[in-house]
């Protein structure tokens, strides 16, 4: 059991091999007892019905799960019967983000900003939801001025999000930063940090140059030197996140969000040496 608040995240699973393994992993990480497990949900609604059978499934396992829903591309029609769909389930947590155009779209349709699903969530479903909204430290890849995106996340707030996950990072000022800078216009909900255990370091390279992630560069060179050393990539990338973590426990971060990416392992080592 973690001493500290945790929710983890995954993505629909694209077979029935993976959604049986899935199961699996809920049960193994349930032992850290998460507040929530939350459901990712593909561009413009791809994994719409998968999203909502993964989460009926950890539901049925007797955990809470929390869906992502993004609205670029939606109507307010369209999102409204999603809902709808979920409160018939009895989901009262949800993850309220923009999205993107899926591929060769280029209407966005009724909602501009993730600013604006949250506030017809919350007129049109009442005050019985919590909404999660995302937060970025590191700034939104596609947001030039810093001002602008905390203007932004103030917003969300302001429309009715309870709290924030924020995209992964391996930079603890920058999420400090980021608190305080929001505190100062007015936002007082928690901002929980997500964490990316490090189960494919390329592959973390590849978020991070998407996303405007900065991996350190001590990181970097270490991780290279290793080569196909496997077992001191999966050594160094467990003490790396777990310094991290507690970093931010100590400096008084409300939880931490791990994305498991489906897996339990590197999750229940992490929490493991964790200290509250």
């Amino acid at each position: 059991m973690a001493q500290f608040p945790i929710s983890i995240e995954f993505f629909p699973p694209n077979t029935p091999v993976g959604s049986e393994k899935l199961k699996t992993v809920v049960q193994d990480l349930s032992i850290l007892q998460p507040e929530f497990f939350s459901v990712t949900y593909g561009a413009g609604g791809a994994t719409r019905d998968k999203t909502l059978a993964t989460v009926q499934a950890i539901a049925a396992l007797g955990h809470e799960a929390a869906p992502h829903l993004s609205c670029v591309g939606s109507t307010r029609e369209g999102i409204a019967e999603i809902l709808a769909t979920y409160r018939a389930q009895g989901i009262r947590r949800i993850v309220a983000l923009r999205g993107d155009l899926p591929s060769g779209t280029a209407v966005a349709g009724e909602f501009r900003y993730a600013s604006e699903l949250v506030r017809f969530i919350r007129e049109t479903q009442g005050p019985d939801w919590h909404i999660e909204v995302a937060a970025y430290p590191e700034y939104h890849p596609e947001q030039r001025y810093a001002a602008k995106d905390l203007q932004h996340f103030a917003d969300k707030v302001k429309a009715g999000a309870d709290s924030a996950i924020t995209q992964f990072f391996f930079n603890p000022d920058a999420y400090f930063h980021f608190v305080d800078a929001v505190g100062k216009l007015g936002v007082n909900v928690p901002i929980v940090p997500g964490i990316m255990p490090i189960h494919n370091f390329a592959r973390i390279v590849q978020f991070a140059q998407r996303d405007g992630i900065e991996i350190p560069r001590w990181v970097m060179l270490k991780m290279e030197g290793y080569l196909d050393d496997t077992a001191s990539i999966r050594a160094f990338g467990i003490d790396v996140v777990a310094q991290l973590c507690q970093r931010l426990i100590d400096g008084g971060a409300p939880a931490i969000h791990f994305y498991a990416l489906n897996q339990s392992a590197l999750t229940l080592e992490i929490c493991s040496r964790l200290k509250r």
